[in-house]
């Protein structure tokens, strides 16, 4: 399968089902989850820069944040292993059971909560959440939102706890 592919079939599995403007941020986490999504289906090392070479000479990638896509992307590329192993105990199926789209976003949303701590985590959530209800199958976002609220005390004990004590 080339990146050409694995991204046009993602396309196929869940596009954009919204019309709300996006922010540049928004933009780079969907290129983002394009790319991620490729890698997970090739499941080849070797394709990491000609996915990311793909993603980036889309028309539309010039809206997006490339520092922002480029963080994501490397960071997920070379931490996949410890992401997962950070939500795989709040799955309720084994990871290579969850779909391509939902896994690539919970890897997003796994490094934005792990390594992105200027990113509060419920906004961390709430993006990953977004592109599961524009990307993913129909309850996807439901998924992913109950994952990631698992995770986010694990890894941000201390912001989880200060939000809680506001209300």
């Amino acid at each position: 399968m080339t990146a050409e592919s694995g991204v046009s079939a993602m396309q196929q599995e869940g596009g954009r089902r919204d019309a709300k403007p996006r922010s540049a941020r928004r933009r780079s986490r969907e290129f983002a989850l394009q790319a991620i999504y490729a890698w997970l289906v090739q499941s080849d090392q070797d394709q990491i820069g000609a996915i990311e070479a793909h993603v980036r000479d889309d028309s539309q990638f010039a809206q997006a944040d490339a520092a922002w896509f480029a963080l994501i992307w490397q960071g997920v590329t070379q931490k996949a292993d410890g992401l997962r192993e950070a939500f795989k105990p709040f799955l309720d199926r084994p990871v290579v059971e969850v779909s391509p789209v939902e896994h690539a976003i919970l890897l997003i949303g796994s490094f934005e909560l792990t390594y992105q701590l200027d990113v509060p985590y419920r906004v961390a959530i709430n993006e990953s959440v977004e592109l599961a209800k524009s990307f993913g199958g129909t309850d996807g976002f439901k998924f992913v939102n109950g994952v990631l609220d698992k995770l986010a005390p694990t890894v941000r004990a201390a912001e989880v706890n200060r939000g809680s004590a506001r209300r």
